[in-house]
């Protein structure tokens, strides 16, 4: 079959959006099945209503639970409900409106029936708590980058960021018990009934976020550079935000596909042939690529606007390892509240290329499993300066060292790639270059592979006593982690580091793969070599299990 990866969509691959909608209302979940339950992976629950793991039931008994969970807590103020524009989450918001209402939940929902990236949600949650007396969190209803055919729905707590393990278990519990219950717990009101209750109110959340900008990224300096840029929100929720910054500021910049298409057939296809809406992937950002010589800069945002893409003239598509390493020197160096007292958090499997920056700066490392929420209170505390993944997702603290938000933010990720390159008068590809020479040149590759569910257990439940090596790739081995150094929480799968390299395993929080992440500070030989190996380690893995 003929690799089409990079090549624009076909009538063939689009989604029939009307039985999509149709099956999300009378597909029923058989909860005797794991792939039908609620489960809440790296960053809530997502599934597909064609497979009957995203459907209208799922809906109804996740946002009882968050109703239910939310009165324990005494979280007394609003429930911000965002949503992007995947063609399920319009039908999973009135339904999760429909539940709150009639459990006397007030929402505010975004006016004009905009859209609403992630980070817009995670502000909007920090900045009434920090004015009112009431406590209020949030739903993100978003599979976030995933196919058309996903839906995703995700609470964030008070602290703004998504839910910790310790939340999201006792609501993943709640739910499929409800589920198991025939629904019976679940209260539920007439959506007409309840769109014009005192329960509902209508808010801004874009207004407000595009104003603060200048707290955060220098806009006067983008504004009077006259930089050429192009903001692609991929038909995603930022749409409306990027029209908003370039009135606001009036940067120079052209938007592309701003538009919202529930087929997303303006896309390119990715590495898998699938349309995915993914802002890191050389294949899903084609089309934008084809135009970076006519701009000093494009970027992209996913479809929940929480992960980011930059595109550089001589950089192409920046590998997001590279931009992290150079947005952490950058900030360290021209914000003067960045202070070594400021720790830096990355993800277990991000580059070693911000170790060794951040060792150049004396600044501490605080290293997380995969998933964003274990960055949240050290931003919400303000002793995290920068907290960002491997998948291009990343958020920082204002100028002043106050917090911004405590889910990623793709829009201001974007924004400081300009800041940089103004600043500086540098490509960001020449300041990783720099580095590179400085510090070495990381090889790094991730591999994703189908998985079971009874391999993403086995990959879940490895301690070190499963690995029978002392070397890997020719390197001894100096450490086995299954809890990451940072935190100490489980990292759900296993890393192994030696003096130049590393390779982590562990099974996908949303798709139905395992990941292997390898990098290597020796040569792309030896990337291979340890690829190779954690090859075999899983086989020998999976048929150990057998």
């Amino acid at each position: 079959m003929k690799n089409r990866a990079g090549e624009k969509a076909g009538i063939e691959d689009l989604i029939n959006v009307p039985l999509l909608i149709s099956d999300y209302y009378e597909k029923k979940p058989d909860v005797t099945k794991e792939s039908e339950k609620v489960s809440f992976g790296t960053s809530g629950h997502r599934g597909n209503a064609f497979k009957k793991s995203f459907n209208e039931n799922h809906v109804l008994a996740i946002t009882q639970a968050i109703c239910e969970y939310k009165k324990k807590m005494n979280y007394d103020g609003v429930l911000f409900i965002g949503k992007d524009t995947h063609a399920l989450s319009i039908p999973a918001q009135i339904t999760s409106i429909r539940v709150c209402v009639a459990n006397k939940i007030k929402v505010a929902i975004a006016k004009d029936d905009e859209y609403t990236p992630t980070p817009l949600v995670s502000f909007a949650i920090l900045e009434y708590n920090k004015k009112n007396n009431k406590i209020a969190d949030g739903v993100v209803i978003t599979p976030s980058h995933n196919p058309p055919s996903d839906g995703g729905f995700k609470y964030n707590p008070p602290n703004g960021g998504p839910a910790d393990t310790d939340v999201t278990s006792i609501i993943e519990k709640r739910a499929n018990e409800i589920l198991e219950n025939n629904l019976k717990d679940v209260k539920s009101i007439s959506y007409e009934d309840a769109i014009n209750s005192e329960y509902v109110q209508e808010y801004d959340f874009i207004t407000p976020y595009v104003k603060s900008l200048d707290e955060i990224i220098d806009m006067k300096l983008i504004q009077n550079s006259n930089l050429k840029i192009a903001a692609d929100p991929l038909g995603g929720s930022s749409i409306g935000v990027y029209k908003k910054i370039k009135e606001y500021y009036n940067l120079n910049m052209d938007i592309i596909h701003p538009y919202v298409d529930f087929t997303f057939s303006f896309m390119t296809l990715d590495h898998d042939g699938k349309i995915r809406m993914d802002c890191s992937s050389p294949y899903a950002m084609a089309s934008l690529l084809k135009l970076k010589d006519n701009y000093d800069l494009a970027f992209g945002n996913d479809t929940d606007s929480d992960r980011h893409g930059i595109i550089t003239p001589k950089g192409s598509l920046i590998n997001p390892n590279h931009y992290l390493s150079v947005a952490i020197w950058y900030l360290f160096k021209h914000r003067k509240n960045f202070t070594k007292e400021l720790k830096v958090g990355k993800t277990l499997v991000s580059s070693s290329m911000i170790d060794r920056v951040c060792k150049s700066l004396d600044i501490e490392v605080y290293e997380v499993p995969v998933g964003f929420k274990w960055f949240s209170k050290g931003l919400y505390e303000g002793w995290l300066g920068f907290g960002g993944e491997e998948s291009a997702g990343a958020s920082f603290l204002r100028k002043d060292g106050s917090v911004w938000t405590t889910d990623k933010d793709g829009i201001i990720m974007t924004l400081l790639s300009a800041e940089i390159m103004i600043q500086t008068k540098k490509d960001i590809a020449e300041i990783y270059k720099e580095f590179e020479e400085e510090f070495g040149v990381s090889y790094y590759k991730r591999i994703d592979a189908p998985a079971s569910l009874e391999q993403k257990k086995i990959l879940k439940s490895l301690d070190k006593n499963s690995i029978k090596i002392d070397t890997l790739a020719g390197e001894k081995i100096e450490a086995i982690f299954t809890k990451a150094s940072g935190n100490n929480a489980d990292i759900g799968g296993l890393k192994i580091v030696t003096k130049n390299g590393w390779v982590a395993m562990r099974p996908s929080g949303t798709e139905d793969i395992y990941k292997i992440y390898t990098e290597s500070f020796i040569s792309k030989d030896h990337l291979k070599e340890i690829q190779k190996e954690a090859q075999e380690i899983m086989k020998e893995l999976f048929n150990i299990k057998k």
